[in-house]
């Protein structure tokens, strides 16, 4: 047998394993596509039955814990609704009160308050005049 022969039996083998793995990726694909659909389906006829106790077109009997269940977690949702519109109320509150002295300093230590001076053409800061000193002349309009 070949060099070549060797290499095309390979490549062949190859191009065989990398079509089977489409395939299944392809099928996998499908699979969770379908499984996305059948959820869906599901969560629509649980509302629609849910709709449908509630209403008393259905009896509530052999649904009652699962009825309860999701009334349970509708009260649940509601209290956490309130609770972000009262923490809203807060910030909104917050929002309006006249800011500290202290904000700005906690929020930017190093920012200093004193105003630079205009002495001429401003330098570019510590860190390039360091570098200029290194590397050459600093760059121009930075």
């Amino acid at each position: 047998m070949t060099v070549l022969d060797s290499i095309a039996k390979q490549a062949n083998r190859l191009a065989t394993d990398v079509q089977t793995s489409l395939k299944r990726a392809r099928v996998e694909g499908e699979r969770r596509l379908l499984q996305r659909q059948h959820r869906a389906a599901l969560e629509e006829l649980g509302e629609r039955t849910y709709e449908l106790v509630r209403a008393g077109t259905v009896p509530e009997e052999p649904l009652a814990t699962e009825v309860a269940a999701v009334e349970a977690k509708l009260m649940e949702i509601e209290a956490k609704v309130a609770e972000i519109e009262s923490m809203r109320g807060e910030e909104e509150d917050e929002a309006t009160a006249p800011p500290s002295a202290d904000a700005s300093r906690t929020a930017f230590p190093m920012v200093d308050d004193a105003a630079p001076a205009d002495d001429g053409p401003a330098s570019p800061g510590p860190g390039w005049d360091a570098a200029g000193k290194f590397f050459g002349d600093p760059p121009k309009g930075s």
